[in-house]
């Protein structure tokens, strides 16, 4: 990736910007969805980066969808204010012009904050509504933790029983280590399965993994898998994009889960990211604060390694309405779906 590109999507982005990189746009490609790249670059500088994936639905057609985006520049002063609008009117107008060359019905965006969300309200046409979606495309809130620090000071920070969980699982004998081997995906594939038995959730096709780990250079997109006693109990994927690191997909066996080594996992690739000279960590999708208890066992398992830490949160996915017909045929829909 262009070597500015990648510091402007890094710069901008509170998680990273993993999913508005060239990276996850050629995975997208080939599950079979089309996709499209837009920028606004002004006197070599970016206003706006955006990654466009098209999805397409029965009966009510296509829509974009832009993963934790678009990404808007920062740069913004009460000096050039007037001047950055008027670049970004001159993008929200391609990104328009792109939907209607497509015959696209709505645009799903996720802007990184609530700055963002009024500025694209602000400069699109009078005529383009924009609704809350009704469901978020990606969690709401994230933590990021900062490994900047040495590795004794980030021990220091978890909460006693993650470290303690971290050693028991070493004491054990319980080995980490990155692999591409088909063995190794095979395994991982299965544990996904288990895993999503046992929590009764939906995982994606095996497919979809694979075509993860064929797609993304292996430099970028890493699995880790926990060993004992020769049989793999636990698997990671871990994505290294610039500065950060992105903990993907989890999962674990039934067996052996008194050997805590989901704890020492996610210890070795805090390890493997400070090596790689990365400063921040993401654990991904949580909820805090919140009565919905189907995420109190990951939000405890995560907020464990950085209990002082706060996390970010995000607006979540928005709709900008192009067809009202299609996008109220959408919304009937999902309704159907979710009573069924």
């Amino acid at each position: 990736m262009e070597k500015s590109l990648l510091d402007f999507i890094q710069s901008n982005s509170p998680d990273g910007g993993f999913l508005q990189s060239v990276y996850w746009r050629k995975f997208q490609e080939s599950v079979g969805r089309k996709t499209f790249e837009l920028n606004e670059e002004k006197e070599n500088d970016y206003i706006a980066h955006a990654n466009i994936i098209t999805h397409s639905l029965p009966i009510a057609g296509k829509y974009f969808y832009i993963p934790r985006g678009p990404i808007v520049s920062e740069q913004r002063t009460v000096n050039n204010e007037q001047y950055f609008n008027k670049n970004f009117r001159i993008f929200l107008d391609r990104l328009l012009d792109l939907a209607k060359e497509n015959n696209i019905g709505w645009i799903r965006f996720e802007p990184n904050g609530e700055e963002e969300l009024d500025m694209i309200k602000g400069n699109l046409p009078n005529n383009l509504k924009i609704k809350k979606s009704a469901v978020d495309m990606q969690p709401r809130e994230i933590l990021m933790m900062d490994i900047s620090k040495s590795e004794d000071d980030i021990l220091a920070q978890m909460k006693q029983k993650t470290r303690y969980n971290i050693k028991l699982a070493e004491k054990k004998g319980v080995k980490i280590y990155n692999s591409r081997e088909e063995e190794s995906i095979e395994d991982f594939l299965r544990l996904v399965d288990i895993t999503a038995k046992r929590d009764k959730i939906t995982s994606h096709p095996d497919a979809y993994y694979r075509r993860m780990l064929e797609t993304i250079p292996s430099d970028a997109l890493k699995l880790y898998v926990a060993e004992y006693e020769g049989k793999i109990i636990a698997a990671n994927l871990a994505l290294f994009f610039g500065k950060n690191v992105t903990y993907m997909h989890g999962a674990s066996d039934n067996d052996h889960r008194n050997l805590m080594a989901p704890y020492l996992l996610q210890w070795q690739q805090i390890v493997a990211a400070k090596k790689a000279g990365c400063e921040r960590y993401d654990f991904g999708g949580l909820k805090t604060g919140t009565a919905d208890n189907s995420w109190s066992g990951i939000t405890k398992f995560k907020t464990g390694f950085a209990p002082d830490t706060k996390t970010t949160k995000f607006p979540g996915s928005y709709d900008i309405i192009l067809k009202p017909g299609k996008y109220n045929l959408y919304r009937v829909l999902q309704k159907i779906k979710r009573i069924f």
